[in-house]
């Protein structure tokens, strides 16, 4: 059973980095008691300021993948396994104008997966399957300013169902803000620009503090490429999971991370690729007792992006073409007059 609970809470916990947003509007509402960005190096001359400039209509497609390697240590000795990862495909848009210049779209996981490895145990197998189901459609809105940061969100129905754990969606809701929308600083910046993005999360029911420092290595046109390190701790704290009948009381955890982003500032998401480790220990108490549980995981992500056209710039493209054919219709009507 615990072993189970245990697995079951892996795959959830691997939908981390799934949806930027979509939280409570008391927790967007902290963006606005101080700025998230601290730019701890400027970068070289010349700088410039960056913004994201989301065209309206923009729609963007990512396809998520993430394994794990757990090294699970408990009271009867220790297990090496490779945790069933999740794949997930995420539709981001069409977005739309909101308030203040920000944009608003919708996020919704359209297809969720286990990857399942080779000889996993068939009941575990389908717990894991149907854990990752309960993905399928979740999602809401988000609206975000031109430097990334969340002004207002909310679930979607899907996300409310009663069958959707209520600390899944705390997890989902909290999701993928180190690389599918970075941060942006206030000030201008240059090559070698490092700065800090802070954040505090719930994962799993558990409350997590989190740091993400971007440094921009390249800036091309309206895309930047940025190395990122993520680093997350969690004070000792108890989560009790009542329909499962155990509690989970945090003793220590840390998570780091490092990894790769390409932003392009005219799409939703961005392309990344990061790989981390963490440690940490847990009691896990049920009616049999309390067990010790010592985890040492390591992790790969893997986010690969593609956006359409937004409908206004092709709808202009059209409006631009057939002005430029009547146009040339009308000149060689006037042509024809002069002759």
């Amino acid at each position: 059973m615990t072993k189970q609970v245990l697995l079951r809470a892996l795959i959830l916990m691997s939908a981390l980095l799934v949806l930027n947003g979509c939280k409570d509007s008391s927790t967007a509402n902290n963006a606005k008691k101080g700025d998230p960005a601290l730019v701890l190096d400027a970068g070289q001359e010349p700088r410039e300021t960056v913004r994201y400039k989301i065209a309206h209509g923009t729609t963007t497609t990512s396809m998520m993948e993430f394994g794990i390697a757990s090294l699970t240590t408990m009271d009867g000795g220790t297990e090496l396994a490779v945790t069933p990862g999740v794949r997930l495909t995420i539709i981001s848009g069409p977005s739309l104008e909101g308030k203040r210049g920000s944009t608003r779209f919708d996020v919704r996981i359209v297809k969720s997966e286990a990857i399942v490895p080779e000889g996993i145990d068939p009941k575990v197998a389908l717990d894991l399957n149907k854990s990752a189901s309960v993905l399928n459609n979740v999602g809401g809105w988000v609206e975000v300013d031109d430097r990334g940061i969340i002004q207002r969100t909310e679930l979607n129905q899907a996300a409310k169902r009663s069958d959707v754990p209520v600390r899944l969606l705390a997890m989902i809701i909290n999701a993928r803000t180190s690389l599918s929308r970075v941060i942006l600083p206030a000030q201008a910046i240059g090559a070698g620009a490092r700065w800090e993005a802070r954040k505090d999360l719930v994962l799993y029911g558990f409350e997590v503090s989190q740091v993400d420092t971007y440094t921009l290595t390249e800036k091309v046109g309206d895309e930047l490429k940025l190395s990122v390190q993520t680093q997350q701790t969690a004070l000792p704290q108890t989560v009790t999971f009542e329909e499962e009948g155990i509690e989970l009381s945090v003793e220590s955890f840390k998570m780091t991370a490092t990894g790769e982003v390409i932003a392009n500032l005219n799409a939703l998401e961005a392309n990344a690729a990061a790989s981390g480790e963490s440690v940490g220990i847990i009691n896990v108490k049920t009616v049999d007792g309390i067990e010790k549980v010592e985890i040492d995981r390591a992790f790969q992500v893997r986010m690969t992006v593609t956006y359409d056209l937004a409908t206004a710039e092709a709808d202009a493209a059209v409006e631009d073409a057939e002005k430029a054919e009547d146009a040339a219709a009308e000149a060689g009507e006037e042509l024809k007059a002069q002759e």
